[in-house]
């Protein structure tokens, strides 16, 4: 697994707000604690909010906003967009504002919404890899609105590559990289997709209506019931 692709799944394991032990992330990620030791160190060190210490664990802090700033899941795309643009400019110069310019901005957001993700590292992720995903955003944008199925080729965390058709039912923003939750009809399960994974994308003129346990409200339970489990298990 790639550096930058575990600090995501950091991510994804400290998104509850709860309290978790090093040694807990490193057993679900199979690598030693001493590497998740510098993970954190690296992610705490490019603005996310996280409170922790080695022995006794780590978890994300109250998101900070800065009203009256609150951006839109476009606005956000525009703003990351023009992020990456700069980024991959010549002019040195601008390079620096453009990463100084995002840890400000990463620091104050995100946008209030019903799952919230955390602002972190802009500085985690390259330009290169954080724009390589916008080309499919907006099709995703409109599948989510019109409720449309997705076809779409994914390359996984171990380079495997597969054809999947999906249910995409929401986006979400993790600072530099943007996943898509959606009901995968080939594993009939949930799953996040990084949007920047995504080799191709077709959007299928067949619509989805609400089934029982194929809803994002019944991931979002799902979730919760998993971490409130976690919380509770005996350490």
């Amino acid at each position: 697994m790639r550096r930058t692709d575990r600090l995501f799944e950091l991510v994804q394991i400290l998104r509850d707000g709860r309290l978790h032990r090093a040694q807990d992330m490193a057993d679900r990620l199979e690598v030693s604690v001493r590497t998740v030791y510098r993970d954190m160190d690296t992610l705490m060190a490019s603005g996310l909010p996280v409170e922790g210490e080695r022995g006794l664990g780590y978890m994300i802090t109250a998101e900070i906003t800065l009203p009256p700033l609150n951006l839109t899941m476009t606005e956000l795309e525009a703003l990351h967009l023009g992020m990456a643009v700069v980024g991959e400019a010549g002019d040195d110069e601008l390079k620096a504002a453009a990463a100084s310019l995002s840890s400000k901005i990463d620091a104050v957001l995100p946008e209030d919404r019903q799952a919230p993700p955390t602002g972190w590292g802009f500085a985690v992720y390259p330009f290169a890899d954080a724009h390589k995903g916008f080309q499919h955003m907006p099709a995703l944008r409109g599948a989510v609105r019109a409720r449309q199925k997705v076809l779409m080729e994914y390359t996984d965390l171990k380079g495997e590559i597969s054809t999947r058709t999906v249910r995409p039912l929401e986006l979400e923003y993790w600072g530099r990289v943007w996943t898509v939750t959606c009901w995968c009809e080939l594993r009939e399960d949930f799953r996040s997709f990084r949007v920047d994974r995504i080799e191709t994308l077709q959007v299928l003129p067949a619509l989805f209506v609400d089934e029982e346990g194929k809803t994002l409200a019944d991931y979002v339970a799902r979730e919760s019931t998993y971490h409130e489990q976690v919380a509770q298990a005996p350490r």
